[in-house]
């Protein structure tokens, strides 16, 4: 079971569409068993993959999101006829996840991570890894979702992953910050002794006849660092996917062939970086 997480600190860069149709590419064309897990609190990658019925639905029934790794407290059950008792936090290994379609499940994302993050550490971080280990075998891939900004949240991701992939759009801006995320994720490899590699860089929301494109990947390639991790293939910018996600539509369900061909692209390098 290999696991990848999405790591960018800008928002905007096309993260949650990348990694939702990495997922989706993943089921559909190489038949791979995969969980996406939404660890980014404003759970973008879930209102991509559930309406939003079905999710409030999910939340009304108490049924499990990534707050149940995380939220490990016991609760007290008050009762009128009998002694106050403790709500035991539910076992790892039964943590239910929701089916999205064949070979696509998903651990849905929950606004109540906040909630979360103003409570002492006390080896939260290593939660969600403990999660994997629990399920291990059950998927082919893992696909973690995270949130654009430093955070016990984002590191836990490192620590349960073997593989990151950055998104980042061709500009002066984004460019500049993935230098800063390399050195903010040296730092964590270090402290956690981490073995994660980073399986690529991808140029994402791109219009590839203008200067700006040619620029940031003329960069890119020749930059002494980055240029081994750049790939190939790019997520060109189409208003109609975006549109699309918000219901649950994904690209390779559209009727943008040249889309289909780019993602699918994408994934059969990743594949190829991961291994």
């Amino acid at each position: 079971m290999k696991v990848l997480s999405l790591i960018n600190m800008k928002g905007g860069v096309a993260k949650t569409t990348l990694a939702i149709n990495i997922a989706d590419c993943l089921a559909r064309r190489h038949a791979s068993r995969v969980l996406i897990i939404d660890v980014d609190p404003q759970f973008n990658a879930t209102q991509c993959l559930m309406d939003p019925e079905s999710y409030v639905n999910h939340l009304k029934d108490g049924k499990d999101t990534i707050l149940t790794v995380f939220d490990r407290t016991k609760r007290p059950v008050a009762s009128a006829v009998a002694h106050s008792s403790k709500l035991e936090p539910k076992q790892l290994e039964n943590i239910s996840v929701v089916k999205i379609k064949n070979n696509l499940h998903l651990l849905p994302g929950n606004l109540e991570l906040y909630r979360l993050e103003m409570a002492p550490g006390d080896g939260r971080e290593n939660r969600l890894k403990n999660y994997l280990q629990k399920i291990e075998g059950q998927y082919d891939f893992v696909v973690i979702d995270t949130p654009p900004t430093p955070s016990v949240w984002m590191t836990s991701a490192l620590i349960a992953s073997d593989h990151y992939l950055i998104p980042v759009r061709p500009d002066p801006i984004s460019l500049t910050g993935i230098d800063l995320l390399r050195s903010i994720i040296e730092e964590k490899k270090e402290n956690f002794d981490l073995n994660i590699t980073c399986a690529g860089l991808v140029l994402t929301v791109t219009e590839e006849n203008t200067v700006v494109f040619a620029n940031a990947k003329r960069n890119l390639q020749s930059d002494d660092y980055w240029q081994k991790f750049l790939f190939k293939s790019t997520l060109p910018k189409r208003t109609r996917i975006a549109q699309g996600q918000l219901d649950q539509i994904q690209i390779l369900d559209g009727e943008n062939n040249e889309s289909k061909a780019f993602i699918t692209s994408i994934t059969t390098e990743l594949l190829n970086r991961m291994d």
